[in-house]
């Protein structure tokens, strides 16, 4: 047992699917998953284990933002032996050619958060995906012809920006989409020698002002889910 954590040793998978909203998790849990069980309660950040063909698998919320994610991305590895640490969440699309629903394998996370600055002083970490998972989830959704972006993502600790026009420059240097937790998620799976990687649907758009509604982000995107299952 962890501080955010209740669950007994042994009770999480290797493999930990990682949506920021726990009723997101709660919905995972037992829509894929054969005999999930609950695990973690603590503030309300549900987990489960259950198992996908015979696979466990578990899922953890881990809230909004590097802050919130890194502790339970810390305490899965630190206290229960996590291995495969798997972002499924929502992004905002910064280029006009990605869609509401669209999967996007971030690659690498740039990031305007100061998450590494204590780590790397004076200096400028990448954060990038593991290789082999990347690879894996690319070739599943071509198998299975699910459409997919894989690029450079940004990882923003702001949500509501007080300048609508500062994405544009992301943009411009090729930045497919922007969310708020994967350059953290890379970092600390790079530090403990894990595998991490982050799979996204574009919930909104930055460039056409569309957005998909709470209920549809916490209980669809089924593409990216299927992917993330079928990868390790």
């Amino acid at each position: 047992m962890s501080l955010h954590i209740e669950a007994k040793k042994g009770e999480i998978a290797e493999t930990v699917l990682l949506p920021g909203d726990p009723l997101r998790a709660k919905w995972i849990a037992e829509t894929f998953l054969e005999d999930p069980f609950c695990y973690n309660r603590v503030r309300g950040m549900l987990g489960y284990t259950g198992t996908y063909k015979g696979k466990l698998i578990s899922v953890q919320g881990s809230g909004m933002g590097v802050p919130s994610a890194m502790i339970y991305y810390h305490e899965l590895i630190q206290y229960y032996g996590a291995k495969n640490l798997i972002r499924v969440g929502t992004a905002g699309a910064l280029q006009k050619d990605l869609q509401l629903g669209n999967i996007v394998l971030g690659m690498a996370a740039s990031t305007n958060s100061a998450i590494n600055n204590n780590t790397f002083s004076h200096s400028q970490y990448a954060p990038t995906a593991n290789y082999q998972l990347l690879q894996q989830a690319a070739n599943y959704a071509n198998k299975m012809k699910i459409p997919f972006q894989a690029g450079n993502i940004l990882t923003s600790d702001i949500f509501y920006n007080d300048d609508a026009e500062d994405y544009k420059v992301w943009a411009k240097h090729g930045v497919l989409c922007v969310e708020m937790e994967a350059a953290g998620l890379y970092t600390i799976a790079a530090k403990h020698k894990i595998n991490a990687l982050a799979i996204l649907t574009i919930s909104d758009s930055l460039v056409t002002g569309e957005k998909s509604s709470s209920k549809e982000r916490e209980s669809t995107f089924s593409n990216m889910i299927e992917i993330a299952l079928n990868i390790t």
